[in-house]
């Protein structure tokens, strides 16, 4: 019989399958990312039925929020009708298809090496009271707080360098002669 938490994640699966799949053969770029919207809240309730809430919340934060926001972004600054003119990467369709064969086959012959993990013989009563939130927050403010403070710093800088280097200004021309002194006067003050 075929419990709750399988129907959920059934649904989902089939969800993430349909939106992925219509995404990527959208023509409409816009249609594309809303799809991929909605393909991102349901992986998150995936992570819900894994009891994996923290991952849950973080990939509604971080991919719907921000990374998705980026992506429209970069579909509404880029001129695509421009794009769509240009050569093709690559120029033979033949030597496409014979790629995507040899990575189908690579990929074929891998699996022959693949095996499943033993099941764990652990229950419930092994396990710590915690949610996996309050486990993530006592490993990062814990046992791991040194390290955990040394990547924020890091990102810190790499932060402040990247503001640094985004409002460097233009140096200074130095005019040569007094007339295009005298013309550069004049159209800014026109």
């Amino acid at each position: 019989m075929i419990t709750l938490p399988q129907i959920f994640f059934f649904y989902f699966a089939a969800i993430i399958l349909g939106t992925s799949f219509w995404a990527i053969s959208t023509r409409n770029t816009v249609h594309s990312v809303l799809l991929v919207l909605i393909m991102f809240f349901h992986l998150a309730g995936v992570y819900l039925t894994l009891n994996a809430e923290f991952i849950a919340a973080v990939q509604i934060i971080v991919y719907a929020g921000a990374i998705l926001v980026l992506y429209l972004f970069v579909v509404i600054l880029v001129n695509l009708k421009t794009e769509l003119k240009g050569e093709r990467f690559i120029s033979s369709f033949s030597n496409g298809i014979l790629m995507a064969v040899v990575v189908f086959l690579s990929l074929i012959f891998g699996l022959r090496f693949f095996k499943l993990a033993p099941v764990a013989k652990l229950t419930m009563h092994h396990l710590p009271h915690l949610s996996n939130t309050a486990q993530l927050g006592n490993a990062l403010f814990g046992t791991d707080l040194l390290p955990f403070e040394i990547t924020g710093i890091i990102l810190l800088v790499a932060t402040v360098g990247a503001m640094v280097l985004a409002k460097r200004d233009n140096p200074p021309q130095i005019n040569k002669g007094s007339s295009n002194q005298q013309s550069s006067h004049e159209e800014t003050k026109g």
